[in-house]
């Protein structure tokens, strides 16, 4: 296996390593935010109806220690806007703000080192591009250097270890760019999450008001 790997080397040459190199940075970049994703708990929303439930229903300290226990983003924008909304000292739009700027942090976090896996998926094929061209000056170079003795095996021979490049530089490309669009979708799905929860904070009127239970938390009349 090490041998057939030298030997690719050394026909691809230098792009080639270059390509090996960008694979192993993709490669790592994956796993760190595979690691990220599963260790915020993007992917877990199950949470959120029970909490909005148990805050339309006045269960204050309920909800909050519900969130506490989640890493999740949304878990975190949520106790925010809760907490913020519970505070007749702070206006809607201030908290609304707040939270806003909470889910910007995370999801800037989220997004972080997927512009490298985007320039990874782009540069690939254009550096694969690049070695086969070079393949075929040589290959060509060789024979003119022929002459009239030509040998169909030197031109063949030539492309074939030419399009090695092609060939690593779209196997680095495509998955690369698979994982980019997933890690992407899951980042737009967890900001939708976070504004779907947050506005629910907000519009709680709409559903059942919360029941009265001795404090002014969450009552709607210091916002009116």
């Amino acid at each position: 296996m090490i041998e057939r790997l030298n030997t690719l080397l050394e026909l691809g040459g230098p792009v080639l390593v270059a390509l090996l190199a960008l694979s192993i940075i993709a490669l790592t970049i994956i796993l760190v935010k595979v690691y990220q994703f599963a260790s915020m708990h993007v992917l877990d929303n199950s949470f959120v109806p029970l909490a909005l439930r148990h805050y339309r229903s006045g269960q204050y300290e309920d909800v909050l220690r519900m969130l506490a226990r989640r890493r999740s983003p949304v878990a975190r924008v949520m106790d925010v806007a809760i907490v913020g909304y519970a505070r007749s000292d702070l206006s809607e739009n201030m908290v609304r703000e707040e939270a806003e700027r909470v889910a910007a942090v995370y999801l800037e976090r989220l997004r972080s080192y997927l512009r490298g896996l985007e320039v990874i998926g782009t540069l690939s094929p254009l550096l694969g591009l690049l070695g086969t061209v070079l393949g075929m000056i040589e290959a060509f170079q060789q024979l003119e250097q022929a002459g009239n003795r030509v040998n169909p095996t030197v031109l063949s021979g030539g492309i074939w270890e030419a399009l090695v490049t092609t060939a690593a530089g779209l196997v680095v490309a495509i998955p690369t760019l698979a994982m980019l669009n997933w890690f992407e979708r899951i980042v737009q799905r967890t900001a939708h999450n976070m504004e779907n929860a947050v506005t629910q904070v907000f519009t709680w009127a709409f559903n059942e008001p919360p029941a009265e239970h001795g404090t002014d938390k969450l009552h709607a009349t210091h916002r009116q």
